[in-house]
């Protein structure tokens, strides 16, 4: 029991390596895409402090956090990826990009910058609004943070 006392790496049940650190602060994520849809800025903010707190022991603040995220969404794009024999899309994909710059105040080493992205298959026929909109965010953001909270959290 004395031997595991000693030990300064600190492991939440969900194998995230959190060290020494009590508190994360997430910065509001801007988007600089060129395509600007007004809300996913906020969602996307929500949605990593969301993970954290969901997935960690950590305390949310809004200054001087141990962890600390910051970024911006940097594209926001569909494309059509099949076509019909009428030269219309079949399918349409979204695709999400965000630039995550991390910093760990504690561990230093472990600071990173690199760009998430993911993306979201829906019909050509369908337009890309209401709850359509809503469930191609739900799953790019899910996978997005879920990358985010690997990398920064999860050593992968």
């Amino acid at each position: 029991m004395l031997l595991f006392q000693g030990c300064k790496v600190t492991y939440s049940f969900t194998g995230a390596k959190i060290g020494n650190a009590k508190t994360f602060q997430v910065n509001n994520f801007v988007n600089n895409a060129a395509i600007v849809e007004p809300r996913i800025a906020r969602e996307f903010t929500l949605e990593l402090q969301d993970i954290l707190l969901n997935q960690t022991s950590l305390s949310i603040v809004t200054n001087n956090g141990d962890l600390v995220y910051e970024g911006e969404i940097v594209q926001y794009y569909v494309a059509p990826i099949t076509a019909t024999s009428t030269s219309t899309a079949a399918q349409n994909r979204l695709t999400i990009a965000v630039n995550v710059r991390f910093f760990d105040t504690l561990e230093p080493d472990k600071d990173f910058e690199e760009r998430f992205s993911f993306y979201f298959d829906y019909s050509g026929s369908a337009q890309l609004i209401g709850s359509q909109l809503d469930d191609a965010l739900e799953v790019i953001f899910e996978r997005i943070t879920q990358d985010i909270f690997n990398k920064s959290l999860a050593n992968w």
